[in-house]
């Protein structure tokens, strides 16, 4: 099994801050921030104990789940698992994403899988207890363009980009909650083009038929991208929930009222925390003055305090502060939370003892420890997902052919061209502009003796004839790089094409591509294959051998 640590991959690909790093390798350094060490044991068992203590509204939770459930057709092991949650001895393992075209990125399943693996670890070690796998569905997010398209590679391993467009073109307006739009036509024209780009295997078509059954004209983004996972993992009792329901919003309710009326409190908690750990990381989100969204007129709005009333941000729409409360109270449905007050709506409806969150979350979370003590809330143990790449098996031929360690290639795989270029080359490059650099420098720093002897100010202008033969010579050393490149194609090619395919538009495949394109490489058992293959507890990104 090959592993990079993550601190071996460029921030740029992917996006993995000092704080996270920390968190995965040095947690002592972070512990003021995060009330739990995810790889303690008696984290989870505090967290249990904690739960315990709170009152958890099953019931209604339960009888919610059951009806959503039944909507997205989940499979009889996904009911076994809400039976089981109506117990108080059972716990959920969250995890949970925006539902996006075609079941969004890859990280998607490796988050699910996650959840999946680190409850059934749970159970072990904690015999008396449940665990189910439980899929926040991030439906009530208003952002389309993130999640109306997938990305796919191309036989020549370049990035394509497929997308759903409504009516056949980019909404100008606020569509609300994404999840609750309704597929129309246009799917067809993101099938065509989904097509186009596959390269046609023996799972093409049975991919494609099924993909098809999922997302259709007339459906709900909730109910095709639910449909997907469910097809993907139905042997697991995932259970779905979206909190965009009438029934969930209820019990949500007081924590609506509360922020309403206490505001900016909760943000105020934010900043505190954000202001303490800017000293050494970075805040990962801003919070708002008021961290909730109403849902008006088919859009959803962000509601911005004014000095004696409200607004929702981009209309003309204003409310009273009463009226704001009155919502809260008796139309909690009408009220969406933010980034901030998300994890606590999660964490009010669910008994959830660990979130198995990416990068991003898990940073997010060092912010939110006082603003779950503030509303009475218990904080589950912030789990890192799983990460990792697919290599196909022409890569790992080309990486051993050159020499090359993988993690090289996650660093700069342009300066893995350019040694690569050097080991097959017939003239080393780097070495003949070195040794020349040096003889140069050399022979600078004898004429600076007879120079000063002259006259002394003419230092100056020695300094910058040698800053500019410097900079002659690079110019030099980037054309004779380029015309070695040009005369050895063949390998420049195959490292690229390796690049791309670990790096697919200069970041990790887990971030940009679909499951899609390894499921018509590799055949419907990949998610499967994954489950065996995904190591949850090695925290680092694992390189999986196709």
């Amino acid at each position: 099994m090959k592993w990079i640590d993550y601190r071996q991959l460029s921030p740029s690909v992917g996006g993995l801050s000092r704080l996270f790093c920390d968190y995965i390798y040095n947690f002592n350094a972070v512990r003021r921030f995060y009330k739990y060490d995810f790889r303690d044991f008696q984290s989870y068992e505090s967290v249990i104990h904690t739960i315990t203590q709170h009152d958890v509204t099953r019931a209604v939770l339960t009888k919610a789940l059951i009806a959503q459930n039944r909507t997205f057709g989940s499979p009889p092991k996904t009911f076994e698992n809400i039976g089981l949650l109506e117990r108080k001895s059972t716990y959920a393992v969250v995890t949970g994403q925006q539902v996006g075209l075609f079941g969004g990125p890859l990280y998607t399943v490796f988050k699910t899988i996650t959840a999946i693996k680190l409850a059934e670890t749970l159970k072990k070690k904690f015999l008396q207890y449940d665990f189910v796998p439980v899929f926040w569905v991030e439906g009530e997010d208003h952002d389309f363009a993130e999640m109306n398209n997938v990305a796919m590679l191309d036989a020549e391993n370049k990035v394509v980009k497929i997308e759903y467009l409504p009516g056949g073109a980019m909404p100008e307006r606020n569509l609300g909650p994404i999840g609750e739009l309704v597929f129309d036509g246009a799917i067809e024209q993101s099938y065509a083009a989904l097509d186009s780009s596959l390269q046609s295997t023996e799972f093409t078509a049975d991919m494609v038929k099924s993909l098809k059954h999922c997302y259709a004209a007339g459906r709900t983004f909730n109910q095709a991208f639910v449909s997907w996972m469910n097809l993907l993992f139905e042997d697991h009792g995932v259970i779905f929930i979206s909190s965009n329901d009438p029934e969930l919003k209820r019990i949500l309710s007081p924590v609506f009222v509360k922020e309403v009326s206490e505001f900016p409190a909760a943000s105020q908690l934010v900043i505190g925390q954000s202001a303490e750990l800017e000293h050494e990381y970075h805040a990962q989100v801003k919070a708002k003055s008021l961290n909730l969204f109403l849902f008006h007129k088919g859009g959803r709005y962000l509601v911005e305090p004014r000095e004696h009333d409200f607004s929702l941000k981009g209309t003309r729409h204003f409310l009273q502060r009463d009226e704001l409360l009155q919502i809260a109270m008796e139309r909690p449905e009408q009220l969406s939370p933010n980034v901030i007050l998300r994890p606590i709506a999660q964490d009010t409806l669910l008994p959830t003892v660990a979130y198995v969150g990416g990068p991003s979350e898990v940073a997010y979370n060092a912010q939110l420890s006082p603003v779950y003590e503030y509303f009475g809330v218990v904080q589950p143990v912030i789990y890192p997902r799983a990460s990792g790449s697919i290599v196909a098996e022409r890569t790992e031929r080309t990486m051993e052919k050159y020499q090359v360690e993988f993690a090289r290639i996650f660093e700069n795989p342009d300066a893995v061209v350019a040694r690569v270029l050097e080991q097959v080359a017939d003239v080393k490059l780097d070495q003949v502009f070195e040794e020349a650099k040096i003889k140069i420098h050399q022979a600078l720093h004898e004429m600076k003796f007879g120079l000063v002897e002259v006259d002394a100010t003419l230092q100056g202008a020695l300094k910058t004839f040698q800053s500019k033969i410097d900079t002659h010579m690079e110019v030099l050393r980037e054309k004779s790089l380029s015309a070695q490149k040009r005369r050895n194609e063949t390998v420049v090619r195959q490292i690229q094409r390796a690049a791309s395919g670990l790096l697919p538009n200069g970041n990790l495949q887990e971030r940009e591509l679909s499951l899609l394109y390894f499921m018509n490489k590799y055949g419907p058992d990949i998610v499967h294959w994954l489950m065996d293959e995904l190591d949850i507890t090695g925290f680092k990104h694992q390189l999986i051998s196709a």
